[in-house]
């Protein structure tokens, strides 16, 4: 009862609404700001009585009126609430077109900050279900911080951008984020992340199956590793260039490389370990081997040969049959 009062609240604030922005004789003008602060109330009611849908139509009338006041932010602020509404609907087809929108907004009035943290909020509720919706929205974030000259919170978002190439396997884009992410975090002079980050490009490279640009970024970027990490580093792109497979799992489950960021936990996990060459082995020759095998038919044949005496092996001719039996006969008569 109390969610169909609440409707018709909602429904009552938008005839007022209308009104308002109707024009007369007296009136040559329709009032905006009145209209925006009815329909706001008006998606307050449908919010509360769950008509989610009703809600975000108010909404962007109201961002829409609020813009015809020159009221940029108050209309930027309309729209992030419908971002909000969109999840509660379960509906995420219009989550990044509106969150673009009010990042532009922003941008106009002058809150640059407003507006890429708005494209954050949408990027994240893209992030899990549509990645390459929330992978646009957090590379127009990084634009939008970097024009205002901020590294540091252009490097978080390039971050985001890198992990989540990673994981829609896109090595090549990956390196070159992580590439732009470090040369931001030069500049603020954060060289602990440097090291890290170190460790992914590596990893990256490799996922890419180019082993001379992961040995070309150890030794760009190694000097801002910690002992451990240059040790891993140095064991796994050994084993790569050895082809020693044992070596480089063993490098890839050091406990700091299970410890990083999901992505590049994963892509160490499933990363191709190089293939070993298995040594043909020789044929050699064993010392006081066994004699070879004799059947026992043929053993059986060779006795009943020594019994009976020689007897004339298929194939000899009669000239040596008849040598033989004169040998037998000479020196008989002496």
């Amino acid at each position: 009862m109390a969610v169909n009062k609440k409707i018709e609240e909602g429904l009552d604030h938008i005839k007022a609404a209308e009104k308002s922005l109707k024009t007369s004789l007296l009136k040559w003008r329709p009032d905006f700001d009145i209209a925006a602060d009815e329909y706001s109330k008006a998606a307050t009611c449908f919010k509360n009585g769950k008509s989610f849908e009703q809600c975000k139509e108010c909404l962007l009338k109201a961002a829409d009126c609020h813009k015809q006041n020159r009221s940029l932010f108050h209309a930027a602020k309309c729209i992030d609430q419908a971002v909000l509404v969109c999840k509660d609907l379960g509906d995420y087809r219009d989550v990044a077109s509106l969150a673009e929108r009010a990042c532009n907004l922003y941008q106009q009035h002058g809150s640059p900050d407003s507006g890429s943290a708005s494209l954050d909020k949408a990027a994240k509720l893209l992030e899990s279900q549509h990645p390459e919706q929330a992978l646009r929205l957090y590379q127009r974030a990084a634009e939008v911080v970097l024009i205002e000259d901020s590294p540091r919170q252009g490097a978080e978002f390039m971050s985001k951008v890198a992990r989540i190439m990673v994981k829609l396997q896109m090595y090549d884009q990956a390196a070159d984020a992580l590439r732009r992410e470090i040369g931001l975090h030069q500049q603020s002079e954060n060289i602990a992340a440097i090291g890290r980050l170190a460790v992914a490009l590596v990893l990256v490279q490799l996922a890419r199956g180019d082993t001379v640009a992961a040995e070309k970024a150890f030794k760009e970027w190694g000097n801002c590793c910690d002992v451990s990490e240059v040790q891993t580093l140095e064991m796994l792109l050994q084993g790569f260039d050895e082809e020693d497979p044992q070596a480089a799992r063993q490098a890839l489950s050091s406990p700091f490389i299970k410890h990083m960021d999901v992505e590049y936990s994963r892509l160490a996990r499933d990363l191709p370990l190089p293939e070993g060459e298995v040594p043909v082995p020789k044929p050699s020759v064993r010392e006081n081997a066994a004699p070879s095998y004799v059947s026992p038919r043929a053993l059986s044949a060779a006795a009943g040969n020594a019994e009976e005496g020689r007897k004339p092996v298929a194939g000899e001719s009669n000239e040596t049959k008849s040598h033989q039996s004169d040998d037998e006969f000479e020196g008989g008569l002496c």
